[in-house]
């Protein structure tokens, strides 16, 4: 099994030693070439870490990402979005998850906190918040899978997985293995 992740900048590395750790091999995407290496190398799923939305959407542009990438999810590619990458997949920026995030809804880096919450199915997880989005506005197709305070925190819709905290920066490897599950649904053959 082969998972890329989308390395312009923010959490990258952690994602990329999180997968390491439950055995899984993964490619840095920085460019159009890293992406098609990717491809043809029977990959089966992406990861958009945490980061800074604003600056990795601009990066994707330049670099001949944007379209490549959105078309893959919308083929069914399985996705994980953490923080930034809940935002790059809502409906204003790559438009391919029914969601719309709030930008920064804890404020700026002070507004940064840990939270022991429960995920549906998982029961309680750590989660680190870092200048964190949540969502706003979820379609009815969207599974709710955790709330902290009303606000929806991550969701599921086919495909996809978002979460507005960073699970690559705790050592609870559940979010990671549920979306190894969700590749191994749409993958049955990679695991």
């Amino acid at each position: 099994m082969k998972i890329a992740i989308l390395a312009l900048q923010g959490a990258f590395a952690e994602h990329e030693q999180m997968l390491h750790l439950l055995g899984v091999e993964t490619i840095l995407v920085r460019n159009l070439d890293d992406w098609q290496s990717f491809l043809s190398s029977n990959g089966v799923g992406l990861v958009i870490p945490g980061g800074e939305s604003t600056s990795m959407m601009r990066i994707m542009r330049d670099e001949g990402l944007f379209e490549p990438i959105r078309e893959a999810i919308l083929g069914g590619l399985p996705v994980l979005g953490t923080c930034a990458g809940l935002i790059m997949l809502d409906r204003i920026h790559l438009d391919v998850m029914d969601i719309l995030a709030k930008r920064n809804a804890y404020g700026r880096q002070l507004g940064s906190f840990n939270y022991e919450g429960e995920f549906k199915g998982l029961g309680k997880v750590p989660m680190t918040f870092i200048r964190a989005p949540y969502i706003e506005e979820a379609g009815h197709d969207v599974e709710i899978l955790a709330t902290v305070e009303g606000k929806i925190i991550a969701a599921r819709q086919k495909n996809m997985l978002v979460t507005a905290f960073h699970p690559e920066l705790t050592d609870d490897t559940r979010i990671h293995k549920l979306f190894l599950k969700i590749v191994e649904e749409g993958h049955p053959s990679s695991l």
